[in-house]
């Protein structure tokens, strides 16, 4: 294997359609085996050699606002109410949060305790199992204002007794992203919620994300709250925003006052 033989294999994925995302992490695989092979000395020198190969710019999604995800939730079948808002305010995956069972929920201390995550085959098969990585085991704390949406949503919507799912299809059952995205007629209710179209479900973990940002989380509370075990996608909503520059003015014009009062 030469540095010539990769970089053809490389450029042949990228002429054969294969995303720069899909691209990177392939040859990042492929960079690691070879990094093995180097390090048992089967080889001398790794042929992975390509500058930037390792790296893409993934596309930066939308956010919603506040009224936006208000205004989402308004017009949602109203068992499917409380599952934008809670997509929202709490950064949960859309397996994460199909997985829940009432145990999970405490609503004295209004936290959400993720243990497990729901997936789908090729097949349609549904299982339930680990979180995407240990990181994933998390409680997540819920904003106080959300306490009266969920004991409504608990009380009509969740299956009953301890292992009872928080959320279920129209059915009964789990929740199948198909089965919601046909049911809300997701692809134009966005749109009608003022949302810019292709405006994704898993955008709504990029707003919970982004909201608690710019509440002020470092980014090591980030990746607690998002359940993420590198730097690497908390580092994306620690970006200045005008929202929170305007924040940090105001605390900054407030301490300065108590200090020198005019």
């Amino acid at each position: 294997m030469t540095p010539e033989i990769i970089r053809r294999w490389r450029s042949d994925l990228l002429d054969s359609g294969r995303s720069e995302d899909r691209t990177a992490k392939a040859y990042r695989l492929v960079r690691s085996m070879f990094t093995t092979a180097v390090d048992d000395g089967r080889i001398k020198r790794n042929p992975c050699r390509i500058k930037g190969a390792d790296q893409h710019r993934t596309p930066e999604r939308p956010h919603a606002s506040i009224d936006e995800v208000y205004a989402l939730a308004d017009v949602m079948p109203e068992r499917c109410r409380f599952l934008v808002l809670l997509a929202a305010f709490s950064g949960l995956r859309w397996g994460e949060l199909v997985a829940l069972q009432r145990r999970d929920i405490n609503v004295k201390t209004m936290t959400v305790r993720v243990a497990r995550r729901a997936s789908q085959a090729q097949d349609g098969e549904i299982s339930i199992g680990p979180t995407k990585s240990a990181a994933g085991v998390r409680t997540v704390a819920l904003p106080a204002f959300l306490s009266g949406e969920l004991v409504k949503h608990l009380d009509a919507y969740a299956e009953a007794g301890p292992d009872g799912l928080v959320f279920v299809g129209k059915a009964g059952g789990i929740l199948r992203r198909g089965n919601f995205h046909r049911e809300t007629k997701w692809t134009a209710i966005v749109v009608v919620a003022g949302l810019p179209k292709g405006f994704h479900f898993h955008d709504l973990r990029h707003t919970g994300n982004q909201l608690a940002a710019e509440a002020g989380a470092t980014t090591r509370e980030l990746m607690q709250r998002m359940g993420q075990s590198t730097v690497r996608a908390a580092l994306i909503y620690q970006h200045a925003t005008s929202a929170r520059d305007r924040q940090i003015a105001e605390e900054l014009d407030a301490r300065v006052r108590k200090q020198r009062p005019s």
